[in-house]
């Protein structure tokens, strides 16, 4: 690999802001910082294993916005900004894997409708991440790619699906990246990687060539070092797209500023927030001494939170858990959404889940959840007549209708409750889904922003999680930014410095 260019300053923790100012002062180049990012993937992914594909058109694509830039500047909001997306967004120039050597060099004939915006936006497709294989799980682990790290402790996870994409932005392997959410993807690895997740609303982001899990649950989302940079992703990412037409219901909700105008001067004065009570300390007992050490972390952001203004609401009670529980319809949509995708993909070497399992190329770890799922044995073609599915999903228009009339009348701007209530677990243990609560805002629909809270004792990431009314981004970045400017939940990894 070429060695990279000299490059200014530091790439280490750096913004879209600083990328562009030092673009604007002749500091740093597109090019520059492609190469400065690929020698550290080339450094420090052995450690990581974060990265599945590097994208060999990065650096001419770099050149090419360099040239323009010096004609006609920036060409989006995104100029030259090197993006690592998880690897089941489709790339027309990249293989689309989900993580399965089932499916390892097959490429789709297009972007998914997220990737076409981001490239518009003038950013930089740097790589594609590992990932719980075909999103099935919250470890990353993938027969191609793996088992993927945590970039704060190498024997520990980084949680999923989208922990590949977490670990490399936490460890600086590119500047900002995308990761997909089904119930808790962009949530629980931000948290586990000190970092910001965003969950947008249902409708607000086209699933149009993501790889799909679950119809009804599925969403992209942002993954990012700061909440600025995660709205200016988000800015890119939202739109109509007349092939999902469940996008039909952002037209016209996304605010005529953007989403990242204005944040570093929004403050936690008359901020309203809920806790949440009974989505904190451990579900199972086994992991009580775990939960205490991350209600800690919590416990303490909530006081900075209070003493900088906000009126702190606790506890709120918010939906019966059993509920919640018995609206997950993921095993029931898993065969017929990803039977869908695979059969309007050109030259998919499979056709159903059924065949990919049935390959046997499937991660063991992966394969036995599928099974214990039981996704393989629902009919994909009786759905519309399943009684017991079609009342799972009437159920999560009730906890919608719910959520938003709790967040109503008790007058809040967000409800707040830790993404997992236990840290990132040691491998080769398997991260608990029972501790992670990553139902409300997936089965409701409703938007969720985590961000970094702090450290356990022994240096474990903590994320808090924030959930608003539909369409409300804007306000729950607002608090975002504000709690992160005065909790200061982030710190990178010290294992990943700069390079020389």
């Amino acid at each position: 690999m070429t060695q990279p260019a000299s490059i200014p300053f530091d790439p280490i923790e750096t913004t879209v802001t600083e990328i562009h100012a030092a673009m604007t002062e002749g500091r740093a180049t597109a090019e520059a910082l492609v190469e400065a990012y690929l020698s550290r993937i080339d450094e420090y992914d052995d450690d990581l294993n974060a990265i599945l594909t590097v994208n060999d058109d990065a650096v001419a694509r770099a050149r090419r916005l360099d040239t323009r830039f010096e004609t006609e500047g920036f060409v989006g909001p995104l100029h030259g900004v090197p993006i690592v997306l998880k690897d089941n967004h489709d790339t027309h120039d990249m293989p689309t894997t989900a993580g399965s050597t089932a499916l390892a060099g097959s490429t789709p004939s297009r972007d998914a409708a997220v990737v076409e915006q981001l490239r518009d936006a003038g950013g930089i497709v740097l790589a594609k991440a590992n990932l719980q294989e075909l999103s099935f799980g919250i470890d990353t682990i993938s027969s191609l790619g793996g088992e993927t790290r945590n970039a704060y402790d190498l024997g520990r996870r980084p949680s999923g699906s989208s922990g590949g994409t977490a670990a490399a932005i936490a460890a600086n392997l590119g500047a900002v990246g995308t990761g997909s959410d089904t119930c808790s993807s962009v949530r629980s690895p931000p948290a586990f990687n000190a970092l910001v997740g965003v969950r947008p609303t249902r409708g607000l982001v086209s699933r149009r060539g993501i790889v799909p899990l679950s119809e009804t649950q599925d969403t992209a989302g942002p993954i990012a070092r700061t909440v600025e940079d995660a709205a200016r992703l988000l800015e890119a990412m939202a739109g109509y797209d007349p092939e999902d037409p469940v996008t039909a219901r952002g037209v016209g909700r996304v605010p005529s500023e953007g989403y990242a105008a204005g944040l570093g001067e929004s403050s936690l004065n008359g901020a309203r927030i809920g806790v949440a009570r009974q989505f904190f300390g451990a579900h199972n007992d086994a992991h009580a001494a775990d939960a205490e050490r991350v209600t800690a972390v919590l416990e303490d952001a909530i006081e900075t939170m209070s003493a900088a203004g906000a009126t702190i609401v606790d506890p709120v009670d918010v939906v019966d858990p059993d509920r919640l529980e018995s609206a997950r319809v993921v095993a029931h949509e898993f065969a017929r959404d990803l039977g869908r995708y695979l059969s309007e993909r050109d030259a998919a070497p499979y056709s159903a889940l059924a065949g990919v399992v049935a390959s046997g190329e499937i991660a063991p770890a992966v394969e036995s959840r599928i099974e214990a799922s039981g996704a393989l044995d629902i009919d994909p073609d009786s759905l519309e007549d399943d009684a017991e599915y079609l009342a799972r999903l009437r159920r999560r228009e009730e906890l919608r209708d719910d959520t938003l009339a709790r967040l109503v009348s008790d007058n809040l701007d967000a409800l707040l409750y830790p993404p997992s209530t236990v840290p990132p677990v040691e491998i080769p243990d398997h991260q608990p889904f029972v501790e992670m609560n990553c139902e409300l805002a997936a089965h409701t629909g409703l938007p969720a922003v985590v961000v970094p809270a702090g450290f356990t004792d022994d240096g474990l990431p903590v994320g808090v999680e924030l959930l608003g009314r539909a369409f409300e981004e804007r306000r729950l970045l607002e608090i975002a930014s504000a709690v992160e400017r005065t909790v200061g939940g982030r710190r990178p990894p010290e294992r990943f410095g700069s390079l020389e």
